[in-house]
């Protein structure tokens, strides 16, 4: 990384916000045209795994980087390449989490086009903030961060 490039990975927007609108187009969605996927309640208890889980991972995921002392959010400078705990299953356990929240959401309303709007907010992740991330890191902590990407997966 050269001294006059920017020390963030010039993501488009942050993570959250990205789930966030795809949640709000899918519950305004599922209001206007509902479509019931599962018709009685026995969705509930795999929602709650789902949004605990959520919660559970993105603690973890906090925790780690706090004891690494860096920051969670893309926009700002990253000081250690964090490789512990939840990140030597996945690159992205935080961005995990947030597709367990949306996903659990989806299931607990039972919204079909909720569950949907995962599919565009994942490829917009991907477009506006992973990939993004993944040219920073490199950039920053070289081969380090190549062992790193070659040894973890993206996702799970």
């Amino acid at each position: 990384m050269t001294k006059d490039e920017k020390d963030n990975a010039g993501v488009v927007a942050p993570p959250p916000l990205f789930y966030a609108a795809g949640l709000l187009i899918g519950l305004v969605l599922d209001f206007l045209w509902p479509l019931a996927l599962m018709p009685d309640r026995g969705h509930y208890p795999v929602a709650f795994i789902a949004i605990a889980a959520a919660g559970a991972l993105i603690a973890w995921v906090v925790f780690e980087f706090r004891k690494a002392g860096t920051k969670l959010d893309p926009r700002r400078p990253t000081s250690t390449l964090v490789t512990t705990r939840p990140f030597r299953l996945s690159r992205n356990p935080a961005y995990l989490s947030l597709c367990l929240l949306y996903v659990g959401i989806g299931i607990a309303t039972d919204g079909v086009w909720t569950l949907g709007m995962i599919v565009p907010v994942l490829v917009a992740m991907h477009v506006g903030v992973i990939f993004r991330e993944e040219r920073y890191l490199e950039a920053k902590f070289g081969e380090d961060y190549r062992r790193y990407k070659a040894s973890v997966r993206r996702w799970l």
